[in-house]
Protein backbone atom coordinates (compact mmCIF):
# COMPACT_ATOMS: atom_id res chain seq x y z
CA UNK A 1 0.00 0.00 0.00
CA UNK A 2 1.20 3.37 -0.91
CA UNK A 3 0.74 6.70 0.92
CA UNK A 4 1.38 10.15 0.48
CA UNK A 5 2.89 12.05 3.48
CA UNK A 6 2.95 15.80 3.48
CA UNK A 7 3.37 18.77 6.13
CA UNK A 8 3.86 22.00 6.95
CA UNK A 9 1.69 23.63 4.07
CA UNK A 10 1.48 27.23 5.55
CA UNK A 11 -1.17 28.77 3.75
CA UNK A 12 0.69 28.36 0.46
CA UNK A 13 -2.36 27.19 -2.05
CA UNK A 14 0.12 26.88 -5.46
CA UNK A 15 2.04 24.61 -3.86
CA UNK A 16 -0.05 22.07 -2.02
CA UNK A 17 -2.19 21.78 -5.57
CA UNK A 18 1.14 20.99 -7.59
CA UNK A 19 1.37 18.42 -4.81
CA UNK A 20 -1.63 16.57 -4.98
CA UNK A 21 -1.85 16.78 -8.75
CA UNK A 22 1.28 14.42 -8.40
CA UNK A 23 -0.31 12.07 -5.98
CA UNK A 24 -3.60 12.25 -8.66
CA UNK A 25 -1.15 11.80 -11.54
CA UNK A 26 0.05 8.58 -10.45
CA UNK A 27 -3.21 6.76 -9.53
CA UNK A 28 -1.51 3.92 -6.93
CA UNK A 29 -1.92 6.53 -3.76
CA UNK A 30 -4.45 5.14 -1.50
CA UNK A 31 -4.46 7.91 1.21
CA UNK A 32 -2.58 11.00 1.61
CA UNK A 33 -1.40 12.23 4.99
CA UNK A 34 -1.08 15.81 6.44
CA UNK A 35 1.18 15.94 9.32
CA UNK A 36 -0.25 19.80 10.73
CA UNK A 37 0.21 23.55 10.35
CA UNK A 38 -1.81 23.63 7.40
CA UNK A 39 -2.24 27.62 8.05
CA UNK A 40 0.08 30.04 9.23
CA UNK A 41 2.19 32.48 7.41
CA UNK A 42 1.13 31.74 3.84
CA UNK A 43 -2.47 33.53 3.21
CA UNK A 44 -3.78 31.15 1.23
CA UNK A 45 -6.31 30.22 4.41
CA UNK A 46 -9.51 29.65 3.24
CA UNK A 47 -8.03 27.91 -0.22
CA UNK A 48 -5.80 25.40 1.60
CA UNK A 49 -8.71 23.91 3.98
CA UNK A 50 -11.30 24.08 0.96
CA UNK A 51 -9.23 21.66 -0.66
CA UNK A 52 -8.02 19.50 2.11
CA UNK A 53 -11.63 19.29 3.61
CA UNK A 54 -13.26 18.70 0.07
CA UNK A 55 -10.93 15.70 -0.14
CA UNK A 56 -12.13 12.28 1.42
CA UNK A 57 -8.63 10.66 0.64
CA UNK A 58 -7.12 13.34 2.57
CA UNK A 59 -6.71 12.75 6.81
CA UNK A 60 -5.25 16.04 8.85
CA UNK A 61 -3.92 16.50 12.38
CA UNK A 62 -3.43 19.47 13.73
CA UNK A 63 -0.13 21.45 14.35
CA UNK A 64 0.87 24.37 16.64
CA UNK A 65 0.09 27.00 14.12
CA UNK A 66 -3.66 26.15 13.60
CA UNK A 67 -4.16 25.29 17.33
CA UNK A 68 -2.95 28.54 17.92
CA UNK A 69 -4.87 30.58 15.47
CA UNK A 70 -8.08 28.29 16.63
CA UNK A 71 -7.58 29.48 20.67
CA UNK A 72 -7.49 33.20 19.16
CA UNK A 73 -10.83 32.52 16.65
CA UNK A 74 -12.48 30.47 20.10
CA UNK A 75 -11.30 33.53 22.67
CA UNK A 76 -9.10 30.97 24.51
CA UNK A 77 -5.70 31.32 25.97
CA UNK A 78 -3.27 32.12 23.63
CA UNK A 79 0.52 30.60 24.24
CA UNK A 80 2.85 32.72 25.21
CA UNK A 81 5.58 31.45 23.58
CA UNK A 82 3.75 32.32 20.08
CA UNK A 83 3.68 35.92 20.97
CA UNK A 84 5.97 36.89 18.23
CA UNK A 85 3.68 35.66 15.93
CA UNK A 86 0.09 36.78 17.67
CA UNK A 87 -0.22 39.69 15.31
CA UNK A 88 -0.18 37.39 12.30
CA UNK A 89 -1.81 34.72 13.47
CA UNK A 90 -4.86 37.22 14.70
CA UNK A 91 -4.74 38.37 10.58
CA UNK A 92 -4.95 34.74 9.59
CA UNK A 93 -7.99 33.81 12.11
CA UNK A 94 -9.52 37.57 11.03
CA UNK A 95 -9.43 36.38 7.37
CA UNK A 96 -10.14 32.34 7.66
CA UNK A 97 -13.94 31.56 7.02
CA UNK A 98 -15.54 30.80 10.32
CA UNK A 99 -17.40 27.81 9.12
CA UNK A 100 -13.77 26.17 9.29
CA UNK A 101 -13.24 26.33 13.04
CA UNK A 102 -15.74 23.30 13.39
CA UNK A 103 -13.52 21.35 10.89
CA UNK A 104 -10.48 21.76 12.56
CA UNK A 105 -11.59 21.59 16.10
CA UNK A 106 -12.39 17.90 15.21
CA UNK A 107 -8.94 17.07 14.00
CA UNK A 108 -6.55 14.63 16.13
CA UNK A 109 -3.33 15.56 17.42
CA UNK A 110 -2.12 11.88 16.99
CA UNK A 111 -2.97 9.32 14.20
CA UNK A 112 -1.45 5.92 14.42
CA UNK A 113 -1.86 3.32 11.64
CA UNK A 114 -1.36 -0.55 11.58
CA UNK A 115 -1.04 -1.42 7.48
CA UNK A 116 0.47 -5.02 6.71
CA UNK A 117 1.40 -5.59 10.40
CA UNK A 118 3.51 -2.49 10.46
CA UNK A 119 2.54 0.40 13.05
CA UNK A 120 2.91 3.69 11.92
CA UNK A 121 2.67 7.08 13.59
CA UNK A 122 1.67 10.41 12.48
CA UNK A 123 2.38 13.86 14.66
CA UNK A 124 3.09 17.07 14.16
CA UNK A 125 6.07 16.73 16.35
CA UNK A 126 6.68 15.06 19.66
CA UNK A 127 4.38 15.32 22.54
CA UNK A 128 4.91 13.37 26.09
CA UNK A 129 2.55 11.18 26.82
CA UNK A 130 1.66 13.26 29.72
CA UNK A 131 0.89 16.64 27.70
CA UNK A 132 -1.16 14.63 24.93
CA UNK A 133 -4.13 16.76 25.57
CA UNK A 134 -2.92 19.94 26.93
CA UNK A 135 -4.00 23.18 25.46
CA UNK A 136 -1.85 24.85 22.89
CA UNK A 137 -1.35 27.56 25.95
CA UNK A 138 0.94 25.01 27.90
CA UNK A 139 3.46 24.59 24.91
CA UNK A 140 2.32 20.72 24.78
CA UNK A 141 4.60 20.09 21.60
CA UNK A 142 8.40 18.95 22.42
CA UNK A 143 11.29 21.81 21.93
CA UNK A 144 12.62 21.17 17.86
CA UNK A 145 16.05 18.95 18.10
CA UNK A 146 18.47 19.07 15.11
CA UNK A 147 18.16 16.25 12.51
CA UNK A 148 19.60 13.47 13.65
CA UNK A 149 19.15 9.59 14.32
CA UNK A 150 20.57 9.93 18.02
CA UNK A 151 18.51 13.06 18.75
CA UNK A 152 15.25 11.54 17.13
CA UNK A 153 16.21 8.23 19.53
CA UNK A 154 15.61 10.40 22.49
CA UNK A 155 13.07 12.34 21.63
CA UNK A 156 10.69 9.52 20.51
CA UNK A 157 12.39 7.02 22.75
CA UNK A 158 8.94 6.01 23.96
CA UNK A 159 7.87 5.01 20.96
CA UNK A 160 8.14 1.83 19.29
CA UNK A 161 6.12 2.21 16.05
CA UNK A 162 7.92 1.12 12.84
CA UNK A 163 7.47 4.60 11.04
CA UNK A 164 6.88 7.77 12.83
CA UNK A 165 6.02 10.27 10.56
CA UNK A 166 6.27 14.18 11.66
CA UNK A 167 6.74 17.84 10.51
CA UNK A 168 6.96 21.36 12.01
CA UNK A 169 10.56 21.68 11.82
CA UNK A 170 11.23 22.25 8.00
CA UNK A 171 14.14 20.94 6.91
CA UNK A 172 13.69 17.53 5.52
CA UNK A 173 14.64 14.50 7.67
CA UNK A 174 15.03 10.92 6.69
CA UNK A 175 16.84 8.48 9.42
CA UNK A 176 16.39 4.64 9.83
CA UNK A 177 17.85 3.03 13.36
CA UNK A 178 19.48 -0.06 13.51
CA UNK A 179 19.02 -0.31 16.89
CA UNK A 180 15.02 -0.04 17.00
CA UNK A 181 14.22 -0.93 13.38
CA UNK A 182 12.15 2.34 13.17
CA UNK A 183 12.47 4.81 9.85
CA UNK A 184 12.14 8.69 11.11
CA UNK A 185 10.64 10.61 8.21
CA UNK A 186 9.67 14.62 8.19
CA UNK A 187 9.14 15.36 4.19
CA UNK A 188 9.95 19.00 5.12
CA UNK A 189 7.91 21.91 4.77
CA UNK A 190 5.46 21.43 1.68
CA UNK A 191 4.64 25.43 1.92
CA UNK A 192 7.92 27.02 3.43
CA UNK A 193 10.99 26.47 0.94
CA UNK A 194 14.06 29.02 -0.49
CA UNK A 195 12.77 27.74 -3.96
CA UNK A 196 10.11 27.15 -5.71
CA UNK A 197 9.52 23.68 -4.82
CA UNK A 198 7.25 21.87 -3.01
CA UNK A 199 8.57 18.36 -0.79
CA UNK A 200 6.60 15.87 0.03
CA UNK A 201 7.27 12.07 0.51
CA UNK A 202 5.62 8.45 -0.79
CA UNK A 203 5.59 5.35 1.42
CA UNK A 204 5.41 1.94 0.18
CA UNK A 205 4.08 -0.04 3.11
CA UNK A 206 4.90 -3.93 2.71
CA UNK A 207 4.62 -7.19 4.96
CA UNK A 208 8.25 -7.52 4.89
CA UNK A 209 9.58 -3.62 4.26
CA UNK A 210 8.76 0.05 4.29
CA UNK A 211 10.02 1.89 1.68
CA UNK A 212 10.41 5.85 1.29
CA UNK A 213 10.55 8.09 -1.28
CA UNK A 214 11.33 11.61 -0.57
CA UNK A 215 10.25 14.15 -3.82
CA UNK A 216 9.31 17.75 -4.75
CA UNK A 217 7.51 19.19 -7.31
CA UNK A 218 8.67 22.68 -8.99
CA UNK A 219 5.87 25.07 -9.33
CA UNK A 220 5.18 28.69 -10.19
CA UNK A 221 5.16 30.70 -6.92
CA UNK A 222 5.18 34.27 -8.39
CA UNK A 223 1.92 35.06 -7.63
CA UNK A 224 2.24 33.89 -4.14
CA UNK A 225 4.90 35.41 -3.11
CA UNK A 226 3.38 38.77 -4.65
CA UNK A 227 0.18 38.10 -2.77
CA UNK A 228 1.76 39.30 0.93
CA UNK A 229 2.42 42.57 -0.57
CA UNK A 230 -1.10 42.86 -2.10
CA UNK A 231 -2.99 41.58 0.68
CA UNK A 232 -0.66 43.25 3.18
CA UNK A 233 0.23 40.23 4.98
CA UNK A 234 1.53 41.33 9.00
CA UNK A 235 5.25 40.77 8.92
CA UNK A 236 5.44 40.17 5.42
CA UNK A 237 9.39 41.05 5.09
CA UNK A 238 10.42 38.79 7.66
CA UNK A 239 8.19 35.84 6.65
CA UNK A 240 9.31 36.48 2.76
CA UNK A 241 12.68 36.16 3.96
CA UNK A 242 12.68 33.81 6.66
CA UNK A 243 10.33 30.77 5.32
CA UNK A 244 10.89 31.41 1.73
CA UNK A 245 14.68 32.41 1.18
CA UNK A 246 13.92 35.91 0.13
CA UNK A 247 12.70 34.78 -3.27
CA UNK A 248 10.67 37.70 -3.92
CA UNK A 249 12.30 41.24 -4.64
CA UNK A 250 10.28 44.12 -4.86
Amino acid sequence: MKIGVIADIHGNAPALKAVLNEFDNRQDIEHIYCLGDMIGIGPDTNEVLGILFARNDVSMLTGNHDEAVLALLKGEEYPLSHSHAKKHHQWIADHMHKGFISQLEQLPRIITLSIEGKSILLIHYHIEQAKLNEHISKDPFSKIVEPSLDHLLSLFKENEEDLICFGHHHPLHFFESNETDTIYVNPGSLGCNSKPAAPYSIVDIEKDKIIVSLKEVLYDNTMFLASYELLQVPDRDFLIKVFHGNQLIL
